[in-house]
């Protein structure tokens, strides 16, 4: 289904906005350097016209909060068609970059600047330089998108690359210009694409979820008390929680620490405004009970929660955290790599009653 975006003035009798057009798109490219989050407030751009070593120029380039790569291309007047193949010729270079090579963009970008500390301060986690060149998405920005492009896309997400589109429109609103956007598909699947490529050949999933429990004060002994997963601080972090849908199994890893637990989705993404807790047979709200954990006022940054009946689970100074078991900085994903499947036979025989519920 191709976007299609309206915007109409308020008032007693609405008056829609006549479509405009930006003098240049190197100017939206500028814009969005200058205010990343026109694409993704979760993202931290690192590179501008970069050349690839082979006759082009990557538009912008791009990290998320997992240390994974965005490739973001402009249409820049060429047809839908040729801005897909271009991109995705242009992921080859991305998928040859390595620790060095990201720095060094990021060092031409930003003067000089130390993309570690940067990534830090912004971020609030060490670079995980690990998952470069493997893991990556491609977003093309374009003012419109063709069917056949759009079959090219939705053809390629079914197969697991991560790529979307970001449509744009420019609406004359008086003397200004006004700018909105939508996504084609929504993000939180490419992100989920984008987090289980690896430089392992991968093969069916499971069926099995990785879930990254822990942070800002969240509380592994709440969690399993009150029956829940959850993640905040970021959309980011949060619509991953998306993709879980009841009576889904779920195997939780708190960062740094090791997997602690397996049980199954028995409700769906939920605000902290909304979700409830059961206490002595009562349902009530689950900011009532958490006494770890300060739950954030902020939209944007709002908690959500997953209802969780665990089969198993340990304390944390009893984590299963070994050699080669799968990790991952997403809060949800389904990996599709062998790394996962032998993580699974392995925490099979830690968690036993893996199959109680």
């Amino acid at each position: 289904m191709l976007v299609s975006q309206r915007i109409w003035r308020v008032g007693p009798s609405p008056e829609r906005l006549s479509e405009a057009r930006l003098a240049s798109e190197r100017q939206l490219e500028d814009m969005i350097v200058a205010k990343p989050e026109i694409v993704s407030d979760q993202w931290m751009i690192i590179g501008q016209q970069e050349e690839t070593g082979f006759g082009g120029r990557v538009d912008l380039l791009a990290i998320a909060p997992d240390s994974s790569l965005i490739l973001i291309e402009l249409k820049r007047g060429r047809s839908p068609r040729e801005v897909v193949a271009q991109a995705i010729d242009y992921a080859t270079w991305v998928e040859a970059l390595d620790a060095e090579a990201v720095a060094r963009i990021y060092a031409r970008f930003k003067k000089g600047a130390d993309l570690a500390k940067d990534f830090e301060a912004r971020f609030g986690v060490s670079l995980d330089t690990e998952v470069f060149p493997y893991q990556h998405q491609i977003v093309i920005v374009a003012a419109a998108l063709d069917a056949a492009s759009e079959r090219i896309v939705a053809y390629l997400s079914k197969r697991s690359v991560a790529i979307n589109v970001l449509c744009f429109k420019v609406f004359e609103c008086g003397v200004e210009k006004l700018l909105s956007r939508a996504w084609l598909r929504d993000p939180v699947e490419s992100q989920a694409a984008s987090a289980t490529t690896s430089k392992s050949p991968s093969g069916p999933w499971n069926g099995e979820y990785y879930v990254s429990f822990g942070g800002e004060g969240r509380s592994w002994e709440e969690a399993v008390k009150y029956g829940f997963i959850s993640a905040g601080g970021g959309t980011w972090y949060s619509n991953t929680l998306k993709l879980l849908k009841p009576g889904d199994r779920v195997w939780v890893k708190i960062p740094r620490t090791g997997y602690v637990g397996v049980g199954r989705v028995s409700g769906f993404s939920t605000p902290q405004t909304e979700f409830r807790v059961s206490v002595d047979g009562k349902q009530v709200p689950v900011s009532d009970v958490l006494a770890s954990h300060q739950l954030p006022d902020d939209p944007e940054k709002m908690e959500h929660f997953v209802a969780i009946e665990w089969a198993e689970t340990v304390p944390e100074d009893k984590a299963i955290n070994e050699s080669g078991l799968f990790s991952n900085r997403n809060t949800v994903c389904a990996p599709k790599i062998p790394e996962w499947r032998t993580t699974i036979d392995r925490l099979q025989r830690a968690f036993p009653k893996y199959d109680s519920v």
